[in-house]
């Protein structure tokens, strides 16, 4: 029950404020944000590909209101493609996007968020890599999936997010699941109404199964974007069962959840790809995480408690 509540206060400008600019939040907010800069970040990549994994950076931002704004989210990706380059992991570090921090919201915003887009996948191709574009709420899904197509025309490496917990999900995993196409599947982190999302998490669950069943069994390249260890485990039969090797799929997770996991996985000759998210604006994608799983809100609670 606490998930919704946590969703809410996530839009809340009051709440933003006080989580913000209370110096006792910092040192938890670290748990699920790698740093706060390009330089800050750099360490946490090179460490992870040393140990076998593979990451998704997500410069945080989202909802921009100016297109000045939107401007220096794309030149900070630009700048992320700068500092990668000389690392030289190609398709091992690639970069996540959400078009809400490019514009997408603005008055045509779908068009200004396109040219950013098309800016950061030209700058990552030039280094061997690629982007995926992140989902955000269920208004912006038609727009992100129209921006994915126009980009595959170019860059056809250009991932896509489907979310399973919308009852549109198993037609566009339907669309999305032709050869080349590169397809994160999650379950979904924002806050949905009834009528366009499953509410019940057994329900959410089944429907990312039915995904990710049309996913293996198509000729795209699945990404499997969970912690849950029963997904986990049906996701590698699903594979076995489709005939798909290590390089056919991969796992995704996020950054400062299951780590364990992330090595065990890696270890075994699975594909793992790290979710490390980076930046300044943490607060919405920090309460989304809060609001995934109660151990999440458990540990910053305790955290604030023994801080105070």
């Amino acid at each position: 029950m606490l998930g919704p509540v946590i969703l809410a206060a996530s839009r809340s400008e009051r709440t933003r404020r006080f989580l913000t600019t209370t110096p006792m939040t910092r040192p938890v907010v670290g748990r699920f944000i790698a740093g706060e800069s390009v330089e800050g970040t750099l360490p946490v990549i090179k460490d992870m590909a040393d140990r076998g994994l593979d990451v998704t950076l997500d410069v945080l931002g989202e909802d921009v209101s100016d297109p000045a704004d939107a401007l220096r989210a794309r030149d900070s990706y630009l700048r992320l493609v700068d500092a990668l380059a000389p690392l030289a992991l190609g398709p091992r570090a690639e970069m996540s996007v959400k078009l809400s921090a490019f514009g997408q919201a603005l008055p045509g915003g779908h068009d200004l968020a396109l040219r950013h887009a098309t800016a950061v996948a030209e700058a990552a191709a030039a280094i061997g890599t690629t982007v995926t574009l992140d989902m955000e709420d269920h208004t912006t899904t038609d727009s992100t999936l129209a921006v994915h197509s126009e980009l595959l025309r170019a860059f056809p490496r250009t991932g896509a997010v489907i979310q399973s917990y919308l009852f549109r999900s198993e037609d566009d995993c339907r669309e999305l699941a032709r050869a080349g196409s590169r397809v994160r599947l999650v379950k979904g982190a924002y806050k949905e109404p009834p009528s366009v999302a499953h509410q019940d998490r057994a329900e959410v669950d089944k429907a990312y199964i039915r995904c990710l069943k049309i996913l293996m069994t198509g000729d795209c390249y699945p990404m499997v974007g969970s912690h849950d260890p029963r997904i986990v485990a049906i996701a590698g039969e699903l594979a076995e069962r489709a005939g798909r090797g290590p390089d056919d799929y991969e796992f995704q997770m996020l950054y400062g959840i299951r780590t364990a996991e992330h090595a065990r996985l890696a270890a075994q000759g699975h594909r793992m790809r790290v979710y490390v998210a980076f930046g300044t604006d943490w607060y919405g994608y920090f309460m989304r995480r809060l609001a995934e799983r109660p151990a999440n809100l458990a540990f910053f609670l305790r955290s604030l408690a023994t801080r105070g």
